[in-house]
């Protein structure tokens, strides 16, 4: 079987008439909002929706959609200078270019969509730059986000693929593959402490793990699964539940839906942000499966 540009992949207009993409094979299905060059839905064949989105989530240009797989780029957090300019940069802010779809020979669907300077984006970060988002859809999800510096002065970024996963309940779910690193904790004034044994997920949860490299499983006993994440061109995870009481100062999570989700992020988030050199590129990527 040879590559074929075209794969199984229907343009639609989302909720809010947002741009999309379906993406359906015999491996698995998923939605794409190019606002945002955003993964929103990803089921494999034979299972239970992967990632999270909100029921209250916006779908309106201008504001973020919470849930999914969004791209925080080209910083992370507050703007370092400027706490008015979007959090987690712009790039999920914006609408991305359909650059290329194929079928590859595995059977999977291979999704390319770009994003480059604008007006916009300058206003809010003045450098010229070229991000391509590739996203292989099939038993597994990769998404790998290349960042190209195309001007002629150092770029300093930070960026994180922010994937919200669906839990059965939060609450009796627990997480592998962090023990014996360390991490900052948001929540307590930055303090460094050591990941010791398995994390459980049945409290806030704000914490940046460094120097990881390694993947993540997801134990959730309630939907009798694991997801696998796996990551490249990381060495800082995020690993993100706001709980209850943050829950109700968020318009666009609904108070209980925090028992239902988990972020863990392939970031290059504090000394991991990536300086990229005239002509030099990074690319930052994330792999899910479901493993039974």
């Amino acid at each position: 079987m040879t590559s074929s540009e075209h794969p199984a992949m229907q343009p639609l207009s989302g909720k809010g008439g947002l741009p999309m993409l379906e993406v359906a094979n015999e491996q698995a299905k998923a939605l794409i909002s190019l606002y945002g060059g955003q993964v929103l839905s990803w089921v494999p064949r034979g299972e239970e929706e992967v990632l999270f989105v909100s029921e209250r989530s916006h779908f309106t240009a201008g504001q973020p959609i919470r849930g999914g797989v969004p791209v925080c780029w080209p910083w992370f957090g507050p703007h370092a200078a400027d706490p008015g300019k979007p959090m987690h940069g712009f790039a999920r802010l914006m609408t991305w270019q359909l650059t290329s779809s194929v079928t590859l020979p595995s059977g999977a669907s291979r999704i390319e969509l770009m994003l480059t300077e604008s007006p916009e984006t300058l206003a809010l970060w003045p450098h010229p730059f070229r991000l391509v988002l590739r996203m292989e859809v099939g038993s597994h999800l990769r998404i790998a986000l290349t960042m190209e510096n195309t001007g002629e002065e150092p770029l300093a970024t930070t960026s994180a693929l922010h994937s919200y996963f669906r839990l059965g309940e939060a609450a009796h779910v627990h997480i592998t593959g962090l023990d014996d690193t360390f991490y900052i904790d948001t929540l307590q004034q930055d303090l460094h402490t050591l990941q010791r044994g398995k994390l459980q997920v049945n409290q806030e949860i704000n914490r940046i793990y460094l120097d990881t490299a390694g993947l993540c499983m997801i134990h959730d006993p309630l939907l009798e699964r694991q997801i696998m994440v796996k990551k490249e061109g990381s060495r800082s995870t995020v690993v993100w539940n706001p709980w209850s009481e943050r829950s109700r100062s968020m318009a666009d999570l609904g108070p209980e839906e925090y028992q239902h989700m988990v972020c863990i992020e392939a970031c290059n988030v504090r000394h991991d942000g990536r300086t990229l050199a005239p002509s030099a590129s990074h690319t930052l990527a994330t792999e899910f499966a479901v493993i039974h």
